[in-house]
């Protein structure tokens, strides 16, 4: 199934769409705004989600001008080892998993916020490790030596 809808997009879409259920529907009485702390939660979920938007737009910036696809299911043609992705092997997952839990803050979904490292989870499987992977094979010394200097997720 890798097509279109085997996707992070997607998955991640489906993760924020059960949060925000979670939040209207089963909330439960349980809120991190509590106390005046829904400046403080609002302001971080900002920030939260401002910053996966500005992560997964500087890697695909750095895609692009290297020429190699931004598909996780695509072939790669180069090894991008600049600009963000010298701080981050996945700094699109690193993104999307900000952009949920910004998403699950500004729900109020608490009890969603065991979703987080489910979604975790799911990336590493479905995307990252098939993806490292397929770069070991491709570009083995290379790959070698960016996966000694650059962690996977920070």
């Amino acid at each position: 199934m890798k097509s279109w809808i085997d996707t992070p997009p997607v998955w991640l879409f489906g993760f924020a769409g059960l949060a925000w259920v979670q939040a209207n529907l089963w909330h439960f009485g349980l809120s991190l705004r509590g106390a005046g702390g829904g400046g403080v939660i609002s302001l971080l979920s900002g920030l939260l989600i401002g910053g996966g938007v500005i992560l997964i737009l500087l890697a695909v910036v750095e895609m692009r001008r290297q020429k190699t696809t931004v598909h996780p299911h695509g072939e790669p043609s180069h090894l991008v080892q600049s600009g963000i992705f010298k701080r981050s092997r996945n700094p699109i997952y690193l993104g999307d998993c900000l952009l949920l839990l910004g998403l699950i803050l500004r729900f109020d979904a608490v009890l969603s916020l065991a979703f987080l490292p489910l979604f975790v989870w799911v990336l590493e499987r479905r995307f990252i490790i098939p993806e490292e992977r397929k770069l070991r094979r491709q570009f083995r010394a290379d790959w070698a030596r960016y996966e000694q200097k650059t962690r996977r997720w920070l």
